[in-house]
């Protein structure tokens, strides 16, 4: 049965697509059938971080239109061959596509895919409320931030209204020793507050930044740094694997350190 995973948040600039990005790229390296669908009408970005953007002819909404089969406008990833993504038009409203649309798309598509994966718009107006409406799960992208946590909340609440069962938390952006200083909240006090399970932990990378402006998916790069492992780990678990969470501790503090303190405490 084809699986449609809704990737949300709430707040805009948690890293939903770069979720769906790597997370697609990640389920297509494990022989999956994975389409990728940018929900985000007007403001597309899901093609730039896959490194498509050149490749794009027709959209979602010409295939709505009856312009262009389906067929024409999938890009398929010359990389990986078993992903493809469904561009939204920039020159379009979030909500050109409704909800009864989305559904129909997601229908079409289950037909040759085995994954779904839906980048959702930031915020919780129309164009979310039409891009979880073919859903069956959801994941929820986070930062430990007390502002993107309400956000997510508030969307938890929606989804379950919207009757999607299987709701799952990714954490992103995730600074060890921040949160062994007190001054960024762990995984655990997220999922305590949002009460639903986590599928993933991100740690903050600035190979990340790297990788989105060369349209280059972390889980491709070679040697894997420990932001696409934990992507790739998220990919296993949705596939039914045990696999444990990666052991993201403060590193410890050297002597230069230590001695900083002490002079910098001697100067106050």
């Amino acid at each position: 049965m084809t699986r449609t995973i809704v990737v949300t948040s709430g707040k805009g600039g948690v890293g939903k697509t770069t979720t769906t990005a790597n997370l697609g790229m990640a389920l297509a390296k494990r022989g999956r059938r994975t389409v990728v669908i940018d929900a985000d009408f007007g403001l597309r970005n899901l093609d730039l971080l896959l490194g498509l953007e050149n490749r794009i002819v027709y959209t979602a909404v010409e295939v709505l239109a009856q312009e262009c089969r389906l067929e024409q406008a999938l890009v398929r990833d010359k990389r990986q061959s078993n992903l493809c993504l469904l561009p939204a038009a920039q020159n379009r409203l979030k909500e050109a596509v409704s909800a009864d649309q989305m559904r129909q798309l997601v229908s079409l598509l289950a037909e040759d895919f085995e994954y779904i994966l839906i980048d959702s718009p930031a915020g919780i107006e129309g164009g979310f409320q039409n891009a979880v409406a073919a859903a069956r799960e959801a994941l929820i992208v986070t930062t430990p931030e007390i502002a993107a946590v309400r956000d997510a909340d508030r969307v938890v609440g929606l989804l379950e209204a919207n009757s999607v069962k299987k709701i799952q938390l990714v954490v992103n952006r995730v600074r060890p020793a921040m949160v062994a200083a007190n001054n960024m909240m762990s995984v655990k006090d997220v999922q305590e507050i949002l009460a639903i399970p986590v599928v993933g932990v991100i740690p903050d990378d600035e190979k990340v930044i790297v990788s989105t402006n060369r349209g280059e998916p972390l889980v491709l790069a070679d040697p894997l740094p420990l932001a696409g492992l934990a992507f790739e780990n998220i990919a296993r678990r949705l596939e039914g694997e045990d696999v444990p969470f990666l052991p993201l501790e403060a590193p410890r503090e050297g002597f230069l350190d230590r001695l900083q303190k002490i002079l910098f405490a001697k100067v106050i």
